[in-house]
């Protein structure tokens, strides 16, 4: 039951910089925490073969658009990352409802904003409906498939991973939820065998 020892273990000694984020760049603390139990396991040190490093997994050049100095450093990484989530999200259109909004914000953090925009373009194209994840998480995939991508300013991207990448921050937001607001039932919380593979994770 790796993520229930570490709500234990680990998100204790940073559960007041994701609230002060939070608060900062108006976003879930829960939400931040579990897009950063995605990517880091709260691990600080974290870094990836790609070079993307600490708790929230940024890139070199994303940490200085940020003006962070040190990647390693969890304040300036969880208040990075939650910045540059904000700035996905505030780069979608106004009128996207939500949930659809923060998950296609989720999206682009993971894959980028090129990625986004011409899987976005693309579901036009086919008749499905940009603003809804609903249809974004079966046009996304598409972009491994040269027919589709190869007319896209981007091209190629592996479009199955933000797919997996959302559903799985909002599985695990609906674990987490309850130590930043109580024991209310989670709205979107996982089902329970997917929340069993959660706990042994």
């Amino acid at each position: 039951m790796l993520l229930t020892r570490r709500i234990d273990q680990r998100l204790p000694d940073f559960r007041p910089v994701f609230e002060e984020a939070a608060d900062e760049y108006e976003l879930p603390a829960d939400l931040l925490a579990a897009l950063a139990y995605q990517e880091s396991h709260w691990d600080p040190l974290a870094r990836s073969p790609t070079g993307v490093r600490g708790m929230m997994m940024l890139t070199q050049r994303t940490a200085q658009e940020l003006g962070i100095e040190d990647r390693l450093d969890p304040e300036q990484s969880i208040r990075g990352g939650a910045r540059y989530l904000r700035q996905m999200h505030e780069r979608l259109d106004a009128d996207i409802p939500e949930p659809d909004r923060t998950y296609l914000a989720l999206a682009s953090y993971n894959i980028g904003r090129g990625h986004l925009l011409d899987a976005r373009r693309l579901a036009r194209e086919l008749d499905r409906d940009p603003d809804r994840w609903a249809d974004m998480r079966e046009v996304l995939p598409l972009l491994t498939e040269e027919r589709y991508y190869r007319d896209l300013r981007f091209g190629y991207a592996r479009g199955y991973q933000p797919v997996y990448y959302v559903q799985r921050i909002r599985n695990y937001r609906a674990v987490i939820r309850p130590v930043f607001v109580g024991d209310e039932v989670a709205a979107d919380g996982p089902t329970p065998s997917i929340l069993s593979r959660l706990l042994s994770d």
